[in-house]
């Protein structure tokens, strides 16, 4: 995992499918090279998970 201060430069979105009253929110930073971050929206300043590109795709086709 990282950290929120690893990741300065990244540009993150919430999901479309995140829970509209503040909760169940997942943000997604895809700016990052060779890499997808994931995180809380609740907690933007605790760890993301990484994900390499090529397995962030393979989750994503399934869905």
């Amino acid at each position: 995992m990282s950290t929120a201060t690893d990741l300065a430069d990244a540009c993150w979105r919430k999901s479309s499918y995140s829970n509209g009253d503040g909760g169940m929110c997942v943000e997604v930073a895809a700016n990052v090279p060779d890499a997808i971050r994931v995180r809380d929206s609740k907690h933007p300043d605790g760890p993301a998970l990484h994900f390499a590109a090529s397995a962030w795709a393979a989750f994503t086709r399934t869905l």
